[in-house]
């Protein structure tokens, strides 16, 4: 399975015109899911309470009016044409904007950052630029402002969460009101006695259906998701042509602005709290940014204007035609809808087609939800949690059980709690405007900051933009207790989990760096470290990018003995999206050849996948192969390391990689009657929770006449200590707030960083390997 390698070959054929179509038609099962449902509840929860459908037809066409514009201004103009440019090596998303920002201004919120990562491949920008200052001096003010102010960067921080935090409520909201709405349409058959008995339980029934088969993963039944999409696109734009042709061919004036401001002359408040239910229409338009990694954007492009974009037009067209000649509807919430406005002889099938788009979009905003809190957590902002590949050949595609679980809890209680459309509708409507502000604020910054733009530009584009979503989620907040309370609630509880493991993240690696041992106290020890090397591979964990971690000297002083060949591996994220393979290992000796001390780095975007233990095994040992035999010069690399500088001890890190996978010069396959020692080589779960049949392999030492004899003695050492076995060492860290800490600190430290701690997950690459290769090493914090 080398999901990587996939990647980078998708990433390759995105070119062609005949690729771009293909995967234009592939979004409308990913990305449009849910943006191209809001027909089913856009017009029910506008008409909710607030305004009352009359003879003149005025609300109906001011509401048609806002619904039109709303969807040309936002997800057209400001996505489609300008937002989809911001993209962070073709993802995209908060955080990918967060991460442009970061990376332009130097404001690294990843505390392992090192000067080196700058130099990788993805770290350029698209004019070319490398460092964060150089480039246009336009925005240098805006980087001269966010480099000295502590206080900004904590605000652009918690800014950037905020919307993450949102985005994992529209997780739980969006599935409810969606495949509520679907089920509404149930409404028309059973009288309302029994509609409500009935419309609650069978939604949660496809809702828990939904949750309980995401571990099966989409890839089985993906390719299903673009016609169900596809078909119900098709559905809503004929019947909206055959209702405007029918009932009211005038209804094409509606599409005037002057129809706005006679809605909001003649319903005045109400209509603006209408804004609310009107705002739904825009809903999953974040998923065109949000997904861009998955497609390109032409393919996005395509898509909306050419077929998403008219077929919405045509069917909230429709819808208004219809109402606007059917003036004795029941002016309530239980009739006005869409299904009143599909002709009986279709409704059925029509009915059939809306439930499965509603599982369709749902699935949409799961799996992403998924892929945002993976992200998160690969960039310290959410606690480690476990990350299953449901497919072994499309990238992108993960499970997170406990999420999972989270999700579906949530999402039934907010349908059994509300078990309506409008409050359903009034809390996904503030989430959803939440994010897009966010979004708004961040691309500010991005166009002068990044895009080296007129200051004049972001102004203008944060003023216009922010000036109509500020409107909106105005009209989503005044309905707080009725629904939109939701939203604010989960997302301060999300926010706070990922602020207090952020900060206690920030302050652990504070206290590594405060408290490592010097390198100078390493070398005074001698090659033998003053204890007996026995034979083996130590592998010890540390996050640190520089010096001695303090659980080393700890480990020394209790135990006689260490293995021939010690690494300290840090494994950690860098504020890209994607790594290349050839890109990934920074490898480093500390202090002379003979101690057989090294360095190792594995450097991981915020999309990466982290191999397994067996091929991380791999390429671990054949990155230091192949840094041995590079005869990288480090012969004074005691003198160098005896200042202790990490900047220095940075220089003297080479990057090696073996594009997408190990080199066959390092390793040969073993039979299965042999065993290549002790190593790592545990049940490991693999897709869908089965065991994979592993490969095993043997090192070999290359033969290469060029080596000295000191590289080959060196390579050698390596080789028997790798037949030997490898053994990992883990810190087990024990977190306290000092003496002295301010009742808050104690409070997050001591009881909500050190319970996520507990309750989360190992480093990805040790979550397979076998007790009897692992060691941990516990140590108290204070910090």
């Amino acid at each position: 399975m080398d999901l990587e390698a996939a990647h980078y070959d998708t990433l390759r054929k995105r070119d062609s015109w005949r690729s771009v179509l293909l995967l234009a038609y592939q979004s409308l099962g990913v990305v449009y899911g849910d943006l191209s449902i809001s027909p089913l509840y856009v017009f029910k929860n506008a008409f909710a309470d607030d305004i009352e459908h009359s003879e003149g037809n005025e609300e109906i066409y001011g509401v048609l009016s806002f619904v039109f514009w709303t969807l040309t201004v936002i997800p057209l103009l400001k996505y489609v044409f300008i937002v989809l440019q911001a993209d962070d090596n073709g993802e995209g998303g908060t955080f990918a904007l967060y991460s442009l920002i970061c990376r332009h201004a130097r404001i690294g919120f990843l505390p392992s950052g090192q000067v080196i990562d700058e130099e990788l491949s993805a770290y350029k920008k698209g004019d070319g630029e490398v460092g964060p200052t150089s480039g246009s001096s336009r925005g240098s003010w805006i980087r001269a402002l966010l480099e000295k102010s502590r206080v900004l960067q904590k605000v652009l921080l918690i800014f950037a969460l905020l919307g993450t935090c949102m985005v994992i409520g529209d997780g739980v909201l969006t599935p409810a009101v969606s495949v509520f709405s679907a089920v509404s349409g149930l409404e028309l058959y059973i009288s309302k006695e029994q509609h409500r008995y009935v419309e609650v339980p069978v939604a949660c029934l496809i809702l828990v259906c939904l949750f309980a088969l995401q571990h099966y993963g989409t890839h089985r039944v993906g390719f299903l998701f673009a016609p169900i999409v596809a078909t119900w696109l098709m559905c809503i734009s004929i019947i909206g042509v055959y209702n405007i042709a029918r009932w009211d061919p005038h209804v094409l004036r509606a599409l005037s602005p002057y129809y706005m401001y006679q809605f909001l002359k003649k319903t005045r408040r109400g209509g603006w709290m209408s804004l609310g239910g009107i705002l739904l229409c825009i809903t999953g338009s974040e998923a065109m940014y949000a997904d861009l990694g998955h497609f390109s954007q032409t393919s996005i492009k395509i898509a909306f204007s050419f077929l998403v974009y008219p077929a919405l037009v045509l069917a909230y067209m429709g819808q208004a035609a219809y109402l606007s000649q059917h003036h004795d509807i029941e002016k309530t919430s239980y009739k006005i809808g869409f299904y009143v406005s599909v002709p009986e002889q279709v409704r059925w099938p029509v009915f059939v087609i809306a439930v499965l788009a509603a599982v369709v979009g749902s699935q949409a905003v799961i799996t992403g939800t998924f892929s945002i809190i993976k992200q998160c957590s690969a960039l310290e902002c959410f606690p480690r949690v476990k990350i299953v590949h449901t497919s072994s050949s499309v990238h992108g595609q993960i499970y997170i059980p406990e999420i999972n679980w989270i999700l579906m809890l949530l999402c039934l209680s907010v349908t059994i709690g509300f078990h309506d459309t409008k409050r359903l509708g009034n809390a996904s409507g503030l989430a959803v405007i939440t994010v897009m502000l966010v979004t708004t604020c961040l691309m500010a910054i991005v166009i002068s900051l990044c895009w080296h733009k007129n200051p004049l530009f972001s102004i203008t584009f944060l003023l216009f933009f922010g000036s109509i979503e500020a409107f909106y989620f105005s009209a989503s907040l005044i309905k707080f207790l009725e629904g939109a309370w939701v939203p604010i609630a989960l997302s301060l509880i999300f926010l706070l989990v990922m602020y207090v493991w952020h900060y206690g993240t920030l302050k652990k690696y504070e206290f590594d760096v405060q408290n490592k041992v010097s390198i100078r106290w390493l070398l005074n020890l001698g090659p033998s470290l003053g204890i007996v090397r026995v034979r083996g591979i130590g592998l010890i964990h540390t996050e640190l990018v520089s010096g001695i971690p303090a659980i080393f000297s700890h480990f020394v002083t209790n135990l006689p003995a260490f293995h021939q060949v010690l690494v300290f591996l840090c494994v950690k994220s860098v504020p890209v999206p994607y790594v290349q393979p050839e890109e990934r290992f920074l490898v480093g000796r500390i202090g002379p050849k003979e101690y057989r001390l090294y360095r190792v780095i594995v450097r991981y975007g915020y999309r990466d996948i982290q191999k397994d233990d067996l091929e991380f095994e791999k390429e671990l040992v054949s990155s230091i192969a192949e840094f041995i035999r590079s005869g990288i010069n480090n012969s004074d690399s005691s003198t160098n390391h005896l200042n202790d500088d990490p900047e220095k001890t940075t220089e003297k890190l080479a990057v090696i990689g073996t594009p997408f996978g190990l080199s066959e010069e390092y390793c040969e396959a073993v039979p299965d009657n042999e065993s290549p020692g002790p190593s790592s080589n545990g049940n490991a779960v693999g897709i869908n929770g089965l065991v994979p049949k592993r490969k095993r392999v043997r090192f070999l030492l290359p033969k290469s006449p060029e080596l000295d004899s000191a590289a080959r003695e060196e390579l050698r050492d390596l080789e028997e200590a790798r037949e030997a076995g490898m053994s990992f060492i883990l810190g087990h860290s024990y977190t306290r707030a000092k003496s002295g800490s301010g009742f808050i600190k104690r409070v997050a430290i001591n009881f909500g960083y050190e319970f996520l701690r507990r309750n989360s997950r190992g480093p990805a690459y040790a979550a397979n390997i076998p007790h009897a290769s692992t060691l941990e090493v516990g140590m108290v914090y204070h910090v």
